[in-house]
């Protein structure tokens, strides 16, 4: 197969994504959000590279949100929420902060591809996302992509999904968001 060709069949697979996640559990995760005091995101490697990009998302619509490990990053607590993304819910250190959050009374809410893993089994919001954990041996979902890259994009596109509805319930456009864009650029 030629680049091009590679690059239809990434664009395919992404297009049966949505019709693989839970609209419920969706909606359920938007309310989450728009109820938690403040928003801390984690992930590991390429997974925390795109709930890195929905923290940022949030910080747009006017949501406090943090990334765990940053400098700024203040502590977790009643009424906040910790969302992971892990493909595999049982990365040791996100399980750690999983366990962590909840013993200080924070909601935890898991992006993954195994919604029975670790971090699964006590998330108060768990969305199962299309895709595999790096080690595809013995993966339930087939991809032609290596490792985790289908999850990782479909991860991407549904943070940006989730910020839409937000917006819309929020009532706020981009314009509006804009004015919240960094400026030091």
């Amino acid at each position: 197969m030629q680049t091009v060709q590679y690059l239809k069949e990434i664009l395919s697979e992404l297009d049966r994504a949505p019709e693989l996640i839970s609209g419920e559990a969706a909606e359920q995760l938007a309310s989450a959000i728009m109820d938690a005091k403040r928003i801390f995101v984690a992930g590991a490697g390429r997974s925390g590279y795109m709930v890195k990009s929905i923290a940022m998302r949030l910080m747009h619509i006017g949501l406090n949100s943090y990334v765990v490990g940053e400098t700024v990053t203040p502590g977790i607590g009643k009424g906040d929420l910790l969302l992971i993304g892990s493909g595999s819910g049982e990365t040791k250190s996100l399980a750690a902060m999983a366990d962590k959050a909840k013993s200080v009374g924070a909601d935890v809410a898991l992006l993954t591809t195994s919604p029975q893993s670790y971090i699964g089994s006590f998330a108060d919001t768990v969305i199962q996302l299309p895709g595999s954990q790096k080690d595809q041996a013995n993966a339930h979902y087939k991809t032609i992509q290596p490792m985790g890259s289908l999850f990782e994009q479909s991860m991407l596109l549904f943070g940006d999904a989730v910020i839409l509805r937000i917006m819309e319930r929020t009532k706020q456009t981009t314009e509006s968001m804009y004015g919240k864009h960094a400026n030091l650029e």
